[in-house]
Formats: C-alpha cells, sequence, structure tokens
C-alpha cells in the first residue's frame, strides 16, 4: 500500500520498522524487494551494519527528520511506513535528551545478570526498578546505565523531551488493523517461506567474528530460531514453529502498542473493510 500510494503521489517511501534498517537481514526482515525498491525511491531500508550495537530510536528519529525535510524540499510526499511504535513516538513527540553513555559504564551494566541488574536498580532508581519488568533486559539495564552514569534517573531526563516534528509536519495515519486469525495463518505460513530463503543470510550474519554478543540484529525475529537450527539445537519443523510463535506474540504487542499509543486523528482501518487499499490510499490523501 505504501508503494501504491508513492506511486501514486511521487512519493518516497520511509522505513519506520527496527528490524528492517539492518543491511545483513533482508529475507528475514522483509525488506522491500529490489523488483519494489525499483519502483518509488526508498529512504533508510538496510543503511545500519548488523554489528552496530549503538543504533537506536533516537538515531532513526534524526535520520528521518533528515529524510522528511530532504523530501518536502524535494517536492516528494514522504511516506513512514513500519510497526515500530516506539521510533514514530520518539520522531513526533521527540525524546529526552539523555547525555551519551560513558562506554564503561556501559560495559559493566551489560555484563550483568538481569536480575543483579535490577536489584542495583531497586537501590539506584527504585522508581524505574518498580516501573520495569524484573527480566526486562534492555530497559532495565538501559534505565540502570543512565542514573550510573549522569548521575539523574531516568524519569527526570524524559521529563522533558527535544527533537519531535509533530508540531510542525501535517500528519496524516492510517492504522492497519487485520483480521486475528487471518494474520496468525498467514504468519505460520509466511515465517517457513522465509525461513527457506533466509537461512544462507543468517547464516552469514552469524558467522561474523566481528559480530557483539549483545548486537540487537542477533534479537531480531528469525535470528534465534535460524541459529538454533544452524547449530542443530532444532529441528527444522522446531524452529519454524518457535519462529512463527515469536512473530504472533509480536504482532499480539503491536495490536496492543497500537490500541493505546496513537494521537488524536489516527484512523484505524480493519482490513476486512471493503476495498481496504483504496479506503487507505484515499484516507492519507484528504489529510
Amino acid at each position: 500500500m505504501a508503494l501504491d500510494l508513492a506511486k501514486t503521489t511521487g512519493g518516497t517511501i520511509i522505513n519506520a520498522d527496527s528490524a528492517q534498517v539492518y543491511r545483513d537481514l533482508s529475507v528475514l526482515t522483509a525488506r522491500p524487494s529490489r523488483e519494489e525498491d525499483a519502483q518509488a525511491p526508498h529512504r533508510l531500508f538496510g543503511h545500519v551494519d548488523g554489528a552496530d550495537t549503538g543504533y537506536s530510536a533516537a538515531r532513526w528519529a534524526a535520520e528521518a527528520r533528515a529524510a522528511i525535510d530532504d523530501c518536502v524540499a524535494a517536492g516528494s510526499l514522504p511516506i513512514l511506513v513500519g510497526g515500530t511504535g516506539l521510533y514514530m513516538r520518539t520522531l513526533l513527540e521527540g525524546i529526552a535528551p539523555v547525555p551519551e553513555i560513558d562506554p564503561a559504564v556501559r560495559a559493566g551494566v551489560r555484563a550483568l545478570p538481569v536480575a543483579a541488574a535490577h536489584e542495583a536498580l531497586s537501590r539506584e532508581d527504585p522508581n524505574a526498578a518498580a516501573r520495569l519488568n524484573p527480566a526486562d533486559t534492555t530497559r532495565v539495564a538501559r534505565a540502570l546505565e543512565v542514573v550510573r552514569s549522569t548521575g539523574r534517573p531516568l524519569h527526570q531526563w524524559q521529563a522533558r523531551k527535544e527533537g519531535g516534528v509533530g508540531d510542525r509536519i501535517a500528519l496524516s495515519a492510517v492504522i492497519l488493523l487485520p483480521d486475528r486469525q487471518w494474520l496468525n495463518a498467514r504468519i505460520d505460513r509466511r515465517f517457513g517461506e522465509m525461513l527457506d530463503d533466509g537461512l544462507d543470510e543468517a547464516a552469514a550474519l552469524l558467522a561474523r567474528e566481528d559480530l557483539p554478543a549483545d548486537a540487537p540484529i542477533r534479537r531480531a525475529i528469525g535470528v534465534p530460531e535460524a541459529a538454533a537450527l544452524l547449530d542443530g539445537r532444532m529441528t527444522r519443523a522446531e524452529a519454524e514453529a518457535a519462529g512463527a510463535l515469536a512473530t504472533r506474540h509480536y504482532a499480539k504487542r503491536q495490536f496492543t502498542w497500537f490500541r493505546h499509543q496513537p494521537g488524536p486523528g489516527w484512523a484505524a482501518i480493519s482490513d476486512t473493510a471493503p476495498d481496504v487499499r483504496r479506503s487507505i490510499i484515499e484516507t492519507l490523501l484528504r489529510s
């Protein structure tokens, strides 16, 4: 649908999916094909090296702001597409101006088991410890490294945000809500196809000697399952079932996020509605 809209308007498609930014994975992250890429300009797809551990919502938002400005200057409609809600929210609302984390502090925090990190967070930032799931490795580590590196808890930094574009652009937003039963069936079928075509790229990624153990790309859906299959820890059927289950869980979280987070004026359209493609494009173009 983004491609249809881009061809209709002469627009540029800007990626807002946190996995599709990585150069190393095309099939497993379902990036646009070469044929699709040739039909309209695409930005922020496959431009980040998989070994980069520092890519974040803040970096993406800065790049997206620049891409949007480039599109507007060139008279091309910026079309953001993707399901990473945190990326969208960061772009629109801005982000807390947390200073760069001291690398030594980050390394020390990331080396801690999550239970130890959460225990330390309970002493150093009780507010964050009470709010976060004790098993949430990424968020617990983030809160702990912030308070240790800056001397201020994360919630104090988050009280003020900078860099949002929501107040200077005319935003037209549509959320596509697929039928759950149809979606789950498609996920089950599609993950097997992706594993067929994407196992080689996963093997090449995992064979990289410079790929850090904590590289975010290792957690992309499909990579742990492909690694287990390649290592003989899972059969093909087990890897396919595990990947499909992880995808369904992620889709469920997306449904929940987009049900509660969007701003005013965001349209939600069921894909069971008549002429859903045309309806979405017309909704976007009316704004």
